[in-house]
């Protein structure tokens, strides 16, 4: 209807229910004074309506008044869910708010749809294709309605049958080896690998053309995917149709383009070699080989491609690897975020690339591990954004997520040997930001007493000589294991350098002073009471040096799953004080990822200790061997020499000054639970043995133990739980099937 131009007088609205007229007037192109027209009705009612709030408007007139008559959209007022059970109604209601249904807003027909077929997607995603959902819309007063999902979940389909077709190389159970999913099986109520996924389908599909493209069929294709299921929708049939085609040799391999390294460092890269069968996945990582060795000399956006020419008569491919190195790039800035309480220095220390040097990509990735291997923080991220407006500039940016690194622990300790492990230990590896590590202890036990203060500064100089001081006290009282019977009070202070030698090799040297003094009884083994001159106590005095090489390229410290961890020390008292002996030990620890969820672990420790010049070796420096740390299944220290305690007839032992440990165990997460850098499962055989000086070396005397251990890094410190078995204990040894240690032990 054409509405006559005329002054506005006033301005009435009408129809409203829930939205205040005040909304009106701030959308309208008019106020009261203005002049009426068709062309200003027209905009007004465009513009009401795109606010989405009104299904309907109509402009008209009455005299000089303006009259605004809407109907407004239904408002949802309440949302409820039945028959979820998989999803909890919270999540599915801030799910659907996400595509615009919540309570409070506008009501839209479309949008109700799209949430229904939203809320089935997460159904048939977890392989529920009988699941249903229906949107019931009730309406309320106030033009309100209530909005209810009625869901029938219904039972995952499971996958019945995989069948390949086309395959004559490899049968079809070979195949099927090579897929995430599969029929069900005795692990499918954990793994869900019998559950179809169009994802986990692509991704097999994907596997199963790397595995033919590795073992040389070049042309290998699949040709195509059926995936069927049951009238009943509870059963999944996949078939996968393919292409085998021949088996291909390498015929030659080139290197080709700007090399910019010489072709003499670049070819122990290729993976290939003429005459070999042809390996898309050596030939993938022989292009990513040489481009990180380009990386590392400054050449970061460089491309290598592997260019293949075929020979179908013959049935091999020459391969030519063509480097286009781009421009060469250098680093304009180091930028550090996220580091609120340690200073800047501290990370920069640790990174090894520089500041307008040239780009070295096994630098970047070294100064990650070194910054992760901190254990200052929980995430360590680095990008390399090109420096805008130039073609040969990068930045490096770090960013990291602080997280506490002190501690303060009362009464965190309780093991099967030293009993309940009462005391107060302040730990602080990053003090006050600087990177210094402080720590101050007091722990007692039942066999072992300690209090301990040290302070280490790992750049006491800039090139990373670190310095550190200890003192301690150490109480010892051997009553309650099954040893030669002592008590000893020893104290003592030392200082300790440390050398970098390489970024995974470190020496360290130190010189303490140890006054020690002893305690025997009249059950105190008959070498104890020699070592004392037939008394019941000595003091026992040694100025000690020590030094010891490490090499260490373990990727974790607390869960290591691969690299390797050696250790050789030597201890020697200075021929000036009471006491004249040395040790020397060695360790070599390797770990292997062998999947990505089990990794192999294997040990080995060897020990030697002696006396020098005419002074006995002292008794309280032995060796010993068994227990949670070192042979599992026996009781602690009790592997090795034994004596007969003359009072009540027992044997016990005595340690010795040889030392041999060995242990393989195999480490994996445990089920059922998400957080695998706390946890770990393991799987053992232990081997150890130590011998008296006067005894000679027969391995035929070690002592093997297996069985199966947990691992978890709680707040209370680490935690190992034991369940052993000695395989070959002989007379007088003493066993435990049941081993635990809670806390660290000082």
């Amino acid at each position: 209807m054409a509405i006559e131009p005329f002054v506005i007088k006033d301005i009435r609205v009408e129809g409203l229910q829930r939205t205040e007229a005040g909304t009106i007037f701030t959308y309208l192109p008019v106020q009261a004074g203005d002049v009426m027209s068709d062309e200003k009705a027209t905009q007004a009612i465009k513009s009401l309506y795109n606010t989405g709030i009104f299904k309907d408007v109509r402009i008209e007139a009455d005299g000089d008044v303006l009259v605004v008559t809407v109907q407004e959209r239904s408002a949802i007022a309440k949302i409820d869910f039945s028959g979820n059970k998989s999803f909890p109604s919270d999540k599915m209601t801030e799910g659907l708010k996400q595509i615009g249904i919540s309570e409070g807003l506008i009501f839209d027909k479309s949008q109700l749809d799209r949430a229904e077929q939203e809320i089935k997607r997460q159904y048939l995603a977890q392989g529920k294709y009988g699941s249903t959902v229906k949107a019931i819309v009730s309406p309320l007063e106030r033009n309100r309605v209530a909005v209810k999902f009625e869901i029938e979940e219904g039972v995952v389909a499971k996958i019945r049958d995989i069948n390949i077709v086309g395959n004559h190389a490899y049968t079809t159970d070979d195949l099927r080896a090579e897929f995430l999913l599969t029929t069900p099986n005795w692990m499918s109520w954990w793994n869900k690998d019998d559950q179809y996924s169009k994802q986990k389908l692509t991704a097999d599909l994907e596997t199963l053309k790397s595995f033919y493209m590795n073992q040389g069929y070049l042309e290998f294709s699949i040709d195509s995917t059926q995936v069927s299921i049951s009238t009943d929708k509870q059963d999944i049939y996949i078939t996968v149709n393919v292409t085998e085609g021949e088996k291909y040799t390498i015929s030659d391999v080139k290197l080709a383009g700007e090399l910019q390294v010489p072709e003499e460092d670049l070819k122990p890269l290729i993976k290939i070699q003429k005459g070999d069968t042809f390996n898309r996945q050596l030939v993938t990582e022989t292009s990513k080989a040489i481009g990180d060795r380009l990386g590392n000399e400054g050449y970061a956006f460089s491309n290598v491609n592997a260019i293949p020419e075929i020979n179908k008569v013959d049935h091999t491919a020459a391969f030519t690897f063509f480097i286009d190195p781009g421009k060469r790039v250098y680093v304009r800035r180091i930028n550090l975020t996220g580091n609120t309480r340690t200073r800047d220095n501290v990370l920069r220390r640790e990174i090894r690339q520089l500041e307008s040097a040239w780009y070295a990509g096994d630098k970047i990735n070294r100064s990650k591990e070194r910054l992760d291997r901190l254990q200052y923080f929980d995430s360590v991220d680095v990008e390399t954004p090109a420096v805008p407006g130039t073609t040969d500039q990068v930045d490096v940016n770090i960013n990291v997520t602080e997280k506490s690194t002190g501690s303060i622990q009362f009464g965190a300790g309780l093991s099967s040997s030293d009993g309940v492990v009462l005391g107060v230990t302040v730990n602080q590896p990053n003090f006050l930001g600087t990177g210094n590590r402080v720590s101050a202890q007091i722990n007692t036990g039942k066999v072992n007493a300690t209090y301990s203060l040290s302070y280490t500064d790992p750049y006491f100089t800039p090139d990373g000589i670190s310095r550190g001081f200890d003192v301690y006290r150490r109480d010892v009282d051997t009553g309650s294991l099954n040893i030669g019977t002592y008590n000893s009070k020893s104290y003592g202070a030392g200082i300790r350098f440390g050398l970098p030698l390489s970024e995974k090799n470190f020496l360290s040297a130190g010189l303490a002073g140890d006054f020690t003094t002893v305690e025997l009884s009249s059950d105190s083994p008959k070498q104890y009471l020699d070592f004392c001159g037939n008394a019941k106590g000595c003091s026992s005095d040694s100025l000690q040096l020590s030094a010891s090489w490490t090499h260490d390229s373990r990727d974790n410290t607390l869960f290591p799953n691969k690299g390797v961890l050696q250790r050789l020390s030597a201890e020697v008292s200075l021929p000036i004080l009471d006491l004249e002996y040395y040790k020397l030990e060695y360790k070599h620890t390797w770990f292997k990822d062998v999947t990505k969820t089990f990794t192999v672990m294997l040990n080995g420790e060897l020990g030697y200790a002696d006396s020098y010049g005419n002074k006995e070796y002292p008794f309280f420096k032995n060796f010993y061997v068994g227990g949670v740390n070192s042979v599992r299944g026996f009781d602690n220290s009790a592997i090795g020499p034994r004596d007969l305690d003359p009072g009540t007839g027992e044997d016990f032992a005595v340690g010795g000054t040889t030392r041999i440990v060995g242990n393989a165990e195999v480490f994996a997460p445990v089920p059922l639970i998400k957080d695998s850098s706390q946890f770990r499962l393991s799987a053992f055989v232990d081997a150890g043995n130590v011998y008296a000086n006067n005894q000679s070396i027969s391995l035929g005397e070690l002592r093997y133990s297996t069985g199966v251990g947990v691992s978890w890094f709680s707040p209370f410190g680490p935690l190992k739980l034991v369940f052993a078995k000695a395989l070959n204990e002989k007379e007088g040894d003493k066993t435990q099937t049941l081993q635990f240690q809670l806390g660290s032990q000082f």
